[in-house]
């Protein structure tokens, strides 16, 4: 039994929540990448209606949904919108192989990507609004092209909230309380969520919309977690029902053990604090950006010949921000060039010397 299993299952004992993949499998057909988000906002309005919250839609698309009326608030968020590149034909379906979704055209005889980046953390929204009576969601447009939604949201908003917790990660058990190099999250929060009891290990994120609000000055806790997706952005996308189901056995025993709010000072290691820029002053991301915008050619093998002369970040981490940043140049690289060549000529290495 692997050192994930039993905490899985000991946390599975104490909180009672079964799993609606049919729901889950719902969102997965409502096709909306970033800039057309429409009909995914319409099913959402439905479906908050019908568990009892009430929503209102922003100016930029955001759905801000309250349930109940509490002095303090938890509060989820994630992001409605997908990339654009995913293959969504008009014969598109979930198939299920054990515990593993995927989607699949038969007409084109492929797989097509999911959209679990970030359905998977609608999913675990929607079935938490359903099953608390005091709570607050934040759904936001337009992640993968900049963090537009989180980046123009009412900041009031999270006024009365405790804190934030986005599951918006691939992979299984990542807790991210460090993100672009930068701490979102107190100690005496990540000591009160008993991650670690569900099988989370630290790890260290990218961009994402919690970031974004820590960047404009929301004073509380955030956190993201892995939510049971990997190879985002790709057809070839799945997501691990098991891992998705621990992911919101611990979401849902952070906000029913975790009653106190959570205060937390961003500081982006610069000196200042609170700029309200959507990407801060992550010198990763900015550097990785300019690669691939002067450099779309340029495949993530090729750029990790590199690392050692401009980021002393470990490869998983680089692999995440050239994934993020690929978004914004749809061009694909060439997969079959031998070698960078000449290319190497064309990366501006001063970038890189502070």
């Amino acid at each position: 039994m692997s050192n994930h299993v039993l905490p899985c299952i000991i946390n599975q004992l104490k909180i009672k929540i079964m799993m609606n993949v049919d729901l889950l499998k719902e969102l997965y057909t409502i096709f909306s990448p970033s800039g057309d988000t429409k009909k995914m906002r319409s099913f959402l309005k439905r479906a908050i209606k019908a568990r009892g919250g009430d929503v209102v839609q922003d100016k930029k698309g955001n759905l801000l949904v309250t349930k109940g009326k509490a002095d303090t608030y938890p509060c989820l968020s994630a992001h409605i919108d997908q990339v654009r590149n995913h293959t969504h034909p008009k014969d598109f379906q979930v198939l299920q192989v054990d515990n593993i979704l995927m989607g699949w055209s038969t007409k084109l005889k492929q797989q097509c990507g999911l959209g679990a980046d970030d359905k998977n953390g609608v999913f675990i929204c929607l079935n938490a609004l359903e099953k608390y009576d005091n709570i607050k969601i934040a759904f936001f447009v337009d992640e993968e092209i900049g963090c537009c939604g989180s980046s123009a949201v009412d900041m009031s908003f999270f006024d009365d909230c405790r804190f934030v917790i986005e599951p918006d990660r691939r992979d299984g058990y990542d807790f991210i309380s460090c993100m672009s190099g930068v701490e979102v999250c107190s100690d005496d929060f990540i000591k009160a969520s008993g991650f670690e009891n569900f099988g989370y290990k630290f790890d260290e994120g990218s961009v994402t919309d919690v970031l974004t609000l820590l960047e404009r000055g929301l004073k509380i806790s955030c956190l993201n977690l892995s939510c049971g997706y990997y190879h985002p952005h790709t057809d070839q996308e799945v997501t691990d029902i098991d891992e998705l189901e621990n992911c919101q056995n611990l979401v849902f025993h952070m906000i029913e053990t975790m009653t106190d709010v959570y205060p937390f000072e961003y500081n982006d290691g610069w000196g200042s604090k609170n700029k309200g820029y959507i990407y801060g002053y992550d010198s990763g991301y900015n550097i990785m950006d300019d690669i691939v915008a002067n450099n779309p050619e340029l495949t993530f093998e090729d750029i990790m010949e590199f690392k050692d002369e401009f980021l002393n970040k470990d490869e998983k981490y680089l692999r995440e921000l050239y994934e993020d940043v690929r978004v914004w140049y749809p061009e694909e690289p060439d997969e079959d060039k031998e070698d960078v060549g000449d290319n190497k000529s064309l990366i501006d290495w001063r970038l890189f010397n502070d």
